[in-house]
């Protein structure tokens, strides 16, 4: 049974030429990347989150947030820049990224039980490490991309890939911890020890430079073809800025969702530990939710591949727009309903949104500098997240009045959208040719 299964799984994740061009392993070792990450955060969840009350809890968080999440708004950006320079490396820089999570997860299971101040600069490490994995990841798509097969299409399948492992990992990181709270840490041990391996696996293509330059693109648009200047001296530092009106529309929309996102994780979690809605055990109700959000994510997935490319200016928009009347929906009717359907919407608008904003990238940035270009916008993504996450914890655990101040940023931020679209408008002529 399980020797059929594999082959199944095998032919999935070969399907439409990706076994020839190498994605399908990429895809393999994303699942196995998200089943180890999704093993740690159970074994951190258990100790810093549900093993003490909320009060304290809540500080615990904070301090996490603090100790982790701070370091790492000062090191994302270097993430980016860090891999333009190692443009050789990529299989070596992803087997690293592994290798140091499980070294980390390792030592992390022997200070699990205190829960002490030396675990959160190992989950430092681990965030770091797994957010570099994440850039590299983005960058290395393109490279294996099947003649057969979309930009948005390879990402949606290796992202479903990820959330599948991801619910896989849920299931024995929670029989894990049954036997001991550092057992789901040794169990991502091992998956990452499997993955560095795994990604000295992947094609020589990952490693390939080949027609490569620095993102140097301006959003400002004065004539034809005058949004793509190329790498020419004196020298222009690549910024996201300058990445076409297009692309900074979309990538302004996801900073929001990503946002909502972190905002919903944390003040959520809080939330209905505390104040339980409809009368549901805490534990349903944080269920519940999680499987919404899931469920939402792997839509939007799912929406991704069917869409392709069709209209990614209107489709982020229009994520953008459900995850705004969503969030206010559950602001002014707060219950069950209501905050289990805001946060299967902004899973799925996450989702989808992102998928978007990769075709947006693919269409309107050439092949020469658009692996720059996914680096930076991966880094921005995770540090909207790193900020919505602060204001959730933050806020008074009130249901009406965070989900009311969410609702008004992402408002704000629709709006922005909006008039930018209306001076841009969607762009509809085909990508430029891919180049070899």
């Amino acid at each position: 049974m399980v020797h059929g299964t594999g082959r199944r799984i095998r032919r999935a994740t070969a399907a439409e030429g990706a076994g020839e061009s190498g994605l399908a392993k990429l895809i393999e070792l994303h699942a196995l990347n998200s089943f180890g990450d999704m093993l740690i955060t159970i074994a951190l969840a258990s100790t810093i989150f549900f093993s003490v009350p909320t009060g304290e809890a809540r500080g615990r968080v904070a301090l996490y947030l603090l100790i982790t999440m701070a370091p790492f708004a000062l090191l994302a950006p270097v993430i980016g820049p860090l891999l333009d320079r190692l443009p050789h490396g990529r299989r070596a820089a992803m087997a690293m990224a592994m290798l140091a999570r499980a070294v980390l997860a390792w030592t992390m299971a022997g200070v699990i039980v205190g829960g002490g101040i030396a675990l959160y600069p190992e989950a430092l490490g681990v965030l770091v490490a797994s957010k570099a994995y994440g850039v590299v990841r983005s960058v290395v798509v393109p490279r294996l991309l099947p003649s057969r097969l979309s930009l948005v299409k390879a990402n949606s399948r290796v992202t479903l890939a990820g959330l599948l492992a991801t619910g896989v990992a849920a299931g024995v990181g929670g029989l894990l911890h049954l036997i001991g709270p550092g057992w789901p840490l040794r169990g991502a041990f091992l998956v990452f020890v499997i993955g560095t391996l795994m990604a000295f696996h992947l094609p020589p293509a990952v490693d390939s430079a080949k027609g490569e330059q620095r993102a140097v693109l301006h959003a400002e648009v004065h004539g034809e073809g005058s949004h793509l200047i190329h790498h020419k001296p004196p020298p222009v530092k690549a910024s996201l800025r300058t990445v076409g009106p297009s692309v900074v529309l979309a990538l302004r929309a996801m900073s929001a969702m990503k946002w909502l996102v972190g905002f919903l994780v944390l003040f959520l979690a809080f939330l209905l530990r505390e104040e339980p809605i409809g009368g549901l055990q805490p534990t349903v109700a944080l269920g519940l939710v999680a499987l919404a959000a899931g469920t939402g994510n792997a839509l939007g997935s799912v929406l991704g591949s069917w869409l392709r490319t069709r209209g990614p200016e209107a489709t982020v928009t229009a994520m953008l727009l459900l995850a705004t009347c969503a969030t206010g929906a559950a602001a002014l009717w707060y219950g069950v309903v209501t905050v289990v359907l805001v946060a299967a919407v902004a899973g799925m608008a996450a989702s989808l949104g992102k998928l978007a904003l990769d075709a947006l990238i693919q269409r309107d940035v050439p092949e020469a500098v658009r692996t720059s270009a996914f680096a930076r916008s991966e880094t921005l993504m995770q540090l909207s997240w790193v900020a919505g996450g602060a204001v959730g914890i933050l806020l008074p655990l009130n249901g009406k009045l965070g989900l009311s101040i969410a609702a008004g940023v992402v408002g704000l931020v629709l709006l922005w959208t909006l008039r930018s679209l209306l001076r841009t408008g969607p762009r509809r002529h085909p990508a430029a040719p891919r180049v070899a």
